[in-house]
């Protein structure tokens, strides 16, 4: 390679290591108000970024020097399957857009590890890593430590908290630390105990062969870092110890639904025991597999959780044994090393005892990738750089040989090899470039949805119509984005019908815009059942378009109870489910029915004021009294801690006395112990709004509906 080529492919490798490293810095400090997430999203569109640019600049580099090199590691191999699973675990889930939507992220971290290893060649490289990547901790502890003293650096008014973390959550900005803190620290010690007598033998070793005096600054100036990392760590335990205590699934709860998410998915046992339900969709494996005794919970029962109580547990669930087998595989390599990295030590440590966020999945992989370069940099002749060659076929297809010990080629085979870094650049970009064009395109339309939930709150609906569909035309993919759009166009439509003069008919134009909204807004609901067909969220979502439609349209009692029944096959312990199902049947009348349905929710939670109260309301319909009279009890019981609750018991009770003639209240037939946790405001259930009755109704789209095995609500103990 002539002289100029060789200094043009240096500048490409420098500029590579160049976004490595600044993308460690800022990792952790990203966030954004313009975007649904403020936290997560920004640093996982940051990462596409800074891969992809790196992806571009390695590959120029590739082609420059003519020949592909690649180092040797004894990680690649595990990292390889685990992607591998992850994605196959994402292309047979049922909700396969959420999942290869959580997938993406996945795999642009595991190019950035494959980065790290073959950027970092040298104790310079590999101390601007460590450097970056500690830097961006000490900048977020600072944040954090300011802000606990309410200083606040920040011009924006949503970080004005004692308790703002740029990780989102105090958790993750706690074990991040926690995970980059013994870097920092192991210059720290050094600086203690005397570098001289630590480095010897030291996993950092290369970073001290030449000249002790020169990194002496280096190490006071990690030293710093450690203490202002260490201070920000303690503020942050201490506030998740008491004031911001963490809601986190409990283990029991977390090891049954990883367990039944990969063996009783009936028709799919074995995909599920497998590959699990997909990556990134361990809602669906809460809502369908949480047991009743969840209920019993007063400070969790009504949360739903989208982490299991473990990083381990979650990846159970998700991605079935061949995840946990590749997990595991690559836990065994870590070990096989023979050496001891603290940081990746703690990282698996957490992973099986925390749930983790996409932002400490990304740092267990980077520091997964420091950890090879810094065996790779104490082992040279282990593990060697390899040189890949294009050759003739009677020699293989490809040849790979260690850079000390190159195979002579010849003219022909030289000629041969000059394609392969062309090849291998155009398959890195393929690779990084079909998930990047998806990845802009959901980051524009996140954008552009946000834009839409702030036009909402200020109450201008065609702002927010206009901006959704927007959405959905540049994302098509996400059932949030047909949820919302599905209850604006029901909205509009409202306001349409409401806004119609007293004793007046509505224009021919205004009755079409009506149906049209009204058809839009179940196409959209269907839509995100299609998207995400085990989301039970969406089919509660769908259910509420229809309740709203009866007496409007035609057949929608029959199709909101139709929805409804698979919300509640996707969530069958979940009393709140009940309490909608028998309130659409309060609504039509069938007070039987609506009874049968309140006493499942009682049931599933027997300290549950608003079944109780609904429940009353139906035992009064149906003209059982004395029932209904024993039920406000239960209910005045339940609530008497408070007021506002209290008093509208009390106003129904004193009614039904006056319809059934009592003066002294009667001993209600069943004890119920009041409840220590915050009440919901008590309320008969029905529609969240409805659109006026019209005769003849409005012929309406059916729900798209496969019927799911529904699994019976269990039985909850008595408190």
């Amino acid at each position: 390679m002539d002289t100029s080529k060789r200094e043009l492919s240096s500048y490409f490798e420098n500029m590579s290591l160049l976004v490595v490293g600044v993308f460690l810095l800022l990792f952790p400090l990203l966030f954004l108000s313009v975007t649904t997430d403020a936290f997560v999203l920004p640093k996982q569109i940051a990462l596409s970024l800074a891969t992809s640019l790196f992806v571009i600049l390695f590959g120029i580099k590739t082609i420059l020097d003519g020949r592909l090199k690649l180092r040797n590691s004894p990680f690649h191999l595990p990292v390889f399957l685990f992607i591998l699973v992850v994605l196959l675990s994402a292309i047979f889930s049922l909700n396969r857009f959420d999942a290869l939507t959580s997938f993406v992220p996945l795999l642009f971290v595991s190019i950035l590890y494959f980065g790290i290893i073959n950027v970092v060649k040298g104790e310079k490289q590999l101390l601007f890593i460590l450097s970056s990547l500690v830097l961006g901790a000490v900048l977020s502890s600072l944040l954090s430590i300011f802000s606990y003293f309410k200083i606040f650096l920040l011009p924006f008014p949503y970080t004005h908290s004692q308790f703002f973390s740029t990780f989102g959550f105090l958790l993750d900005q706690a074990v991040y630390l926690a995970l980059v803190l013994p870097i920092a620290g192991y210059y720290t010690y050094t600086l203690i105990a005397g570098s001289q007598t630590v480095h010897r033998r030291s996993l950092f070793s290369p970073l001290h062969q030449k000249s002790v005096k020169r990194v002496s600054g280096t190490t006071v100036l990690f030293s710093f870092a450690f203490v202002i990392i260490a201070v920000s760590l303690a503020l942050t335990v201490s506030m998740l110890l008491t004031s911001q205590k963490p809601l986190i699934l409990p283990f029991e709860i977390g090891l049954q639904t990883a367990f039944a998410a990969i063996s009783q998915d009936t028709g799919q046992v074995f995909k599920g025991f497998i590959l699990g339900s997909g990556i990134g969709t361990y809602l669906t494996d809460f809502t369908r597999y949480k047991p009743a005794a969840y209920n019993l919970n007063p400070t969790l029962w009504a949360f739903t959780f989208f982490r299991s109580s473990s990083f381990l547990l979650e990846l159970l669930a998700t991605t079935g044994l061949l995840g946990i087998a590749a997990f595991f595989f690559l836990i065994y390599r870590i070990f096989r090393a023979g050496n001891f990295f603290l940081p990746v030590i703690l990282a698996i440590v957490a992973a099986l005892l925390l749930p983790f966020s996409f932002t400490l999945v990304a740092l267990f992989f980077i520091l997964l990738g420091i950890f090879e370069a810094i065996l790779v940099l104490n082992n040279p002749e282990k593990y060697s750089e390899f040189d890949y060659y294009l050759v003739a076929l009677k020699r293989g297809l490809f040849v790979a040989s260690p850079k000390k010990d190159r195979l002579p080629l010849s003219d022909k085979e030289k000629r041969y090899s000059k394609f392969l870094p062309s090849m291998f650049f155009l398959f890195l970009l393929l690779i990084a470039g079909v998930p990047l064009y998806f990845t802009m395109r959901f980051f524009m339309s996140d954008l552009t949805f946000q834009k839409s939930l702030i036009a909402a709150s200020q109450n201008n609906g065609l702002q927010t119509y206009n901006l959704q569909v927007a959405s959905i035309n540049t994302f098509p993919y996400r059932d949030i984005y047909y949820r919302s759009f599905s209850q604006t166009n029901l909205a509009l439509a409202n306001a349409l019908a409401r806004n119609q003069q007293k004793d007046s008919s509505p224009s021919a134009q205004t009755q079409q815009q009506i149906v049209q909204l009204i058809q839009q807004g179940i196409t959209a609901a269907r839509n995100a059942t299609t998207v995400s067909p085990l989301t039970s969220f969406n089919w509660n979502n769908l259910s509420t378009v229809y309740r709203s439609l009866i007496g409007f349209g035609q057949n929608a009692d029959r199709f909101t109870l139709l929805t409804l029944q698979q919300a509640i096959a996707l969530d069958p312990n979940n009393p709140q489910q009940y309490v909608d199902f028998g309130g659409v049947y309060y609504q039509l009348g069938q007070y039987d029915e609506a009874i049968r349905q309140f006493q499942i929710a009682i049931n599933l939670k027997n300290d549950y004021a608003n079944a109780y109260y609904n429940l009353g309301h139906a035992l009064e319909s149906k003209g059982e009294l004395q029932g209904a009279f024993n039920a406000y009890e239960i209910v005045k019981t339940l609530v008497e801690k408070d007021a506002e609750n209290s008093k509208k018991v009390a106003a129904d009770i004193d009614n039904l006395k006056e319809k059934i003639g009592q003066q002294a209240n009667p001993n209600p037939s069943k004890k119920v112990k009041a409840s220590d946790e915050e009440q919901q405001p008590l309320g008969i259930n029905q529609p969240s709004r409805s659109l006026p009755e019209r005769n003849p109704r409005v012929k309406i789209q059916a729900p798209k509906v496969t019927p799911l095995p529904a699994k019976k609500a269990e039985p909850t103990p008595s408190l």
